[in-house]
């Protein structure tokens, strides 16, 4: 397979294209190749965000072999840090999209300046978010339902996670600014190390090594924060090497209100727009907890996490969407990113495909692999299957939503996943599962419906154009 250079007219070796990309070669994706510029950002993204996905499935692993309590502990604490992680993603969506603008304008010093802001606001934040979490986790157990069997077991791996917030801000954010800047292959070094440092903990950790027991549920916790923070450390110490487009000096971290203020208008639209998501997903998770009970929640927390390895991919090339609308349209070429966001949403739809059928033929097994409960395996295998019928939908709305995200139109999304999520999705799962037969199986079915209506709001809104037009 050959994709093609249109500036030379030569051709470029996809194996050659895919060694380039994990390497993290230098390309200007303001002109050339399209379908090259997306294969060299898109691979690297979609690896790292796989990676990230790692970190819920190899604790969910682990975990699952501890019982149901803690199954349940874990499904619903990473409920709970979906908000942080909607901070983080909020706060990554603007660095990308004014990294990408300053890159776009080759204006590498405004850019790195603009990536040192945003680290000192999202490090503030993080800080207290997480001392907040830590201090409240066992309120926000009970609060989502958990039985006292739950929160006694959970509490400390919930003040853990909660409390280490501050990592899992970071490491999103600069890799968000990696991505802005077209570096996707740094950001997906750090997930490796992160990922490879959790993946070795964790059992270390939870089942201890000869005469050390470990330390149980909280061992989990203690592993995934330690990985994170591995992988925060590499981006910074790369960030101070200047030896990228993107290059830290101490002037770069003196408070600049103005850029600051430029940083919150583009990300309290997205923060919020992934709040009402999670926000959503939280509710969802309470309503099976609490119609349900321990099993129905633990096998809906396994299949949310198979779900969540295989839509983080996809999001990943989702964000390869963003990095080049958010270039582009900093070299005044918006013609050219709306062509690449087509190409992508193509792309990512025939990716999803093929996990939707995956997921209907063999939801029964993958969801053997992470529990042997009876109760829960026919639950989590339900869910799994129905879920996964959206997911063409749900990979061309991510397309959709990023590139506006990418544009700087964080707005837009925000207010399609209000509806979409707060004025559909909740009310449509509340209504069949509350007021139907069919159970637990309302809020299932409530997902796909809901993420296919997003995914047409996004695509309609995207093609009226008017992204084009914003300024950041």
């Amino acid at each position: 397979m050959l994709v093609e250079k249109k500036e030379s007219g030569k051709k470029y070796p996809t194996l050659t294209l895919i060694v380039n990309s994990l390497k993290g070669e230098e390309y200007d994706y303001t002109q050339g190749s399209l379908r090259k510029g997306i294969v060299l950002l898109a691979i690297p993204m979609i690896l790292e965000l796989s990676l990230e996905s790692v970190f819920a499935v190899v604790d969910m692993f682990f975990v699952g072999k501890l019982g149901e309590n803690a199954i349940a502990t874990v499904g619903l604490t990473e409920s709970v840090i979906s908000l942080i992680y909607s901070v983080a993603i909020g706060l990554s969506t603007a660095a990308t999209a004014i990294v990408a603008r300053r890159i776009g304008e080759k204006n590498a010093e405004a850019a790195s300046h603009a990536a040192a802001q945003s680290i000192l606001l999202s490090a503030l934040l993080a800080l207290i978010f997480g001392a907040l979490g830590s201090f409240f986790a066992a309120d926000v157990l009970l609060l989502m339902g958990a039985r006292p069997e739950v929160v006694q077991v959970g509490t400390p791996f919930a003040r853990i996670l909660l409390g280490g917030g501050v990592v899992i801000v970071l490491l999103f954010l600069i890799n968000g600014i990696y991505r802005g800047a077209g570096n996707a292959a740094m950001a997906m070094r750090s997930l490796w190390l992160a990922s490879a440092v959790n993946i070795v903990l964790c059992p270390l950790f939870i089942y201890g090594l000869g005469p050390w027991e470990g330390w149980g549920l909280t061992g989990a916790a203690i592993a995934t924060t330690t990985g994170r923070g591995a992988g925060v450390a590499y981006q910074c110490f790369h960030l101070w090497r200047g030896k990228g487009q993107i290059y830290l000096k101490k002037a770069h971290f003196k408070l600049d209100f103005p850029i600051i203020k430029n940083l919150l208008h583009v990300a309290w639209p997205a923060t919020f727009q992934f709040l009402i998501a999670s926000g959503s997903w939280i509710v969802l998770a309470w309503l099976v907890a609490t119609t349900g009970g321990t099993s129905a929640s633990a096998g809906y927390q396994v299949a949310i996490r198979n779900v969540v390895f295989f839509i983080l991919p996809a999001w990943g090339l989702s964000n390869a969407a963003a990095t080049l609308v958010g270039q582009n349209l900093g070299a005044n070429q918006p013609e050219r990113a709306e062509r690449s966001v087509m190409l992508t949403a193509g792309y990512n739809a025939v990716f999803m495909g093929g996990v939707t059928i995956t997921f209907l033929l063999f939801a029964s097994p993958i969801i053997g692999v992470f529990t042997q409960d009876a109760d829960v395996h026919s639950i989590g295998t339900r869910a799994l299957q129905i879920i996964s019928t959206g997911y063409i939908f749900y990979g061309i709305g991510m397309v959709m939503m990023q590139a506006l995200n990418g544009a700087g139109d964080t707005r837009t999304p925000t207010v399609i996943n209000f509806v979409g999520f707060w004025l559909f999705q909740i009310p449509l799962a509340l209504v069949l599962t509350k007021w139907t037969d069919l159970g637990v199986t309302g809020t299932f079915i409530a997902i796909p419906v809901s993420e296919t209506a997003i995914a047409i709001a996004g695509f309609l809104f995207f093609r009226k154009g008017n992204w084009k037009n914003v300024k950041v």
